[in-house]
């Protein structure tokens, strides 16, 4: 049996931001207020609290053109954090003026600002492939998007907020 073989992998994952609502409704139907939206031309902020085990508030940037979504976690006090932003890679969308999806296609950037990058869940994405839960072209654009967001961010001080201020895009956080 390959390493592959034994991952197990879920149907992506998707998400809603209805901002005339002000909510976000997470993958496993959990509708939770959000505090803040914002939105640019290029993509859509969210702020909201947590109540997670680990971390109490959410930030994330939502931008179609890069198919990335980059979140900061607050953690609670005690919680070990490895990275400075969390990257998802996947489709989004605007399904309507006020509703934005998300359909995670498995891979994740670690970043740490000033530091480094690390792509994860390879394994995921290449399992998800041969179990028909994405087709080839789904696959290979999630790998593109996460190659050159790597590239641009390590060409930029390992620096997300830097790599997109280069491509007109501000990200603010609170």
């Amino acid at each position: 049996m390959t390493q592959a073989s034994t991952v197990h992998v879920h149907p992506p994952k998707v998400e809603y931001f209805d901002i005339a609502a002000q909510t976000n409704t997470d993958p496993k139907g959990f509708v939770r207020p959000v505090e803040v939206y914002r939105e640019e031309p290029w993509g859509l902020y969210m702020g909201r609290h947590s109540d997670h085990r680990s971390f109490h508030y959410l930030e994330s940037w939502v931008v179609p053109e890069l198919s990335l979504r980059a979140s900061k976690l607050h953690y609670n006090p005690g919680i070990d954090q490895w990275q400075d932003v969390y990257v998802d890679v996947g489709e989004f969308t605007r399904d309507s003026p006020t509703l934005w999806r998300s359909v995670d296609h498995y891979l994740d950037l670690l970043v740490r600002t000033g530091r480094d990058v690390r792509l994860v869940d390879i394994d995921e994405l290449l399992v998800a492939h041969a179990d028909g839960l994405l087709d080839t072209a789904q696959s290979q654009a999630a790998i593109e998007h996460a190659t050159a967001a790597v590239d641009g961010i390590a060409a930029n001080g390992y620096s997300i907020e830097r790599w997109l201020a280069t491509r007109g895009m501000t990200l603010t956080w609170r």
